[in-house]
């Protein structure tokens, strides 16, 4: 018989954030049936997918997969781990599962694991376009074989089937490449037969661990339990709350539509959901309905290399220059123009506390600030000409006139020493589109193994 209830514990919003000790006790006395974690986002942009590497600190990526490993070895449950390494590639995933084995060997575990890995086949992708099997997402930019041919990496962000079968295959730890958020808290509870919206909404919660819950202070974690009419939702945390507000605001999270989220198969409707206050520290949450999608997708996320940056950074508070600001910025480009024409490269010089931010857009139109932070960025096709056009950029910066110019040299404050620091290749994302499967665990390739 199907249990009647499943409790979760997710013990932080992202592995490598950190967990509390006290958080992490108290949660696992109130013995959950699984424990599930985000390793990873878009988030920090297409660098880290690009270079292949972790944007979270492995030494504390270790700590906190320590504590989840020793919690579900003593509790004898299972851990589900998704996006590893951040941007979910074969080189995160193999880089988490490297610090996976260090822990294993080291504490004598021998959970049987499944590795799922999310870059997708190049070949499988150019018989879904030949098919007409891949759309744009939010944009209208159609794929092409030349997007797949430049691009540095592809994964496709699973969804709950592949963990369902790996479970099914017996595995007691998952570590995958790039998911959906909300897959590890619900694919044991899908395979229980537990209702798909509730599930989909429980992980949507649980996935940033205990910013659902009040107050929103440092990485935590959160517990849900799942009945078969709706679902629960509180912090381990005694200091913390989870109230109507909190949920409901964290339900809304990442959200383009209040009432729907999509997801790979399907989407939740939460117009008829109802938020209540079951007690001081819980929340229930029921009627969240789901909808199964007419076709399953799978989100893409590929990047290619557009170049290499260098950057500089100064602040400037001489008042002529900053009234001036426009014709400065257009003399340091007419310099920097004489020398190095401008194609091959391209210039950028931010000005932060003069619409740095927002930019030609920014509504509120300050008075003249007394202070700007600037920074210059290049990106060209080369390092070579990349740090050549902003060695010339930061000189010029230095030392070309503007109306009103009274002192010959000084108008600027570089804070390091060296001043011009180069950040390496530059990716950007050419790929963010849905490709339609009828085999939801086709795309994504699983190994079992024994540390």
């Amino acid at each position: 018989m199907a249990p009647d209830s499943l409790t979760v514990f997710a013990p932080q919003g992202m592995l490598g954030y950190g967990i509390p000790e006290r958080s992490m006790r108290l949660g696992m006395d109130r013995r959950p049936d699984v424990l599930a974690v985000d390793a990873g986002s878009i988030d920090p942009g297409p660098h880290y997918l690009g270079a292949g590497v972790s944007f979270t600190n492995r030494r504390s990526v270790r700590k906190d997969l320590e504590m989840i490993l020793d919690a579900a070895h003593a509790h004898r449950i299972p851990v589900l781990i998704g996006s590893a390494g951040g941007a979910g590639g074969d080189a995160h995933l193999d880089w988490l599962i490297e610090i996976y084995r260090e822990i294993c060997r080291e504490r004598g575990y021998s959970f049987r694991t499944a590795r799922i890995s999310a870059e997708i086949s190049r070949d499988w992708l150019r018989r879904r376009l030949a098919d007409g099997a891949i759309s744009p997402l939010d944009h209208d930019e159609a794929l092409t074989p030349g997007h797949l041919e430049r691009a540095t990496r592809i994964v496709g962000q699973m969804g709950y089937e592949p963990f369902m079968r790996a479970i099914e295959a017996g595995a007691e730890v998952v570590i995958a490449g790039r998911t959906f958020d909300p897959v590890m808290t619900g694919a044991h509870a899908l395979l229980r037969g537990f209702d798909r919206g509730l599930t989909v909404h429980m992980g949507k919660l649980l996935e940033c661990g205990g910013a659902a819950a009040y107050p929103r202070h440092g990485s935590d974690g959160l517990l849900a339990t799942l009945h078969r009419d709706s679902f629960t939702v509180e912090p381990p945390n005694p200091d913390k709350v989870c109230t109507v507000a909190s949920v409901a605001a964290h339900s809304l999270y990442e959200r383009a539509n209040p009432y729907h989220m999509e997801f790979p198969g399907g989407a939740i409707d939460l117009h008829a959901t109802r938020f209540e206050q079951e007690s001081e520290r819980v929340v229930r949450i029921s009627g969240t309905r789901y909808i199964e999608a007419p076709d399953y997708t799978i989100k893409l996320e590929g990047v290619e290399c557009i170049g290499y940056r260098t950057i500089a950074i100064a602040g400037v508070r001489d008042p002529i220059l900053i009234s001036r600001f426009d014709d400065y910025v257009a003399n340091i480009r007419n310099r920097v123009a004489e020398r190095y024409p401008p194609d091959g490269y391209r210039l950028t010089i931010h000005s932060y506390g003069r619409n740095g931010v927002m930019g030609p857009i920014e509504a509120a139109r300050a008075e003249q600030p007394f202070e700007l932070g600037l920074v210059f960025e290049v990106i060209a096709d080369d390092p070579e000409t990349s740090a050549a056009v902003l060695a010339l950029t930061r000189s010029a910066a230095l030392h070309v006139t503007y109306p009103g110019r009274k002192g010959i040299a000084g108008n600027l404050a570089f804070p390091f020493s060296p001043s011009d620091i180069p950040v390496g290749p530059v990716y950007e994302f050419t790929i963010h589109h849905l490709v339609k499967t009828e085999d939801p665990c086709a795309p994504f390739a699983m190994d079992l193994f024994t540390p």
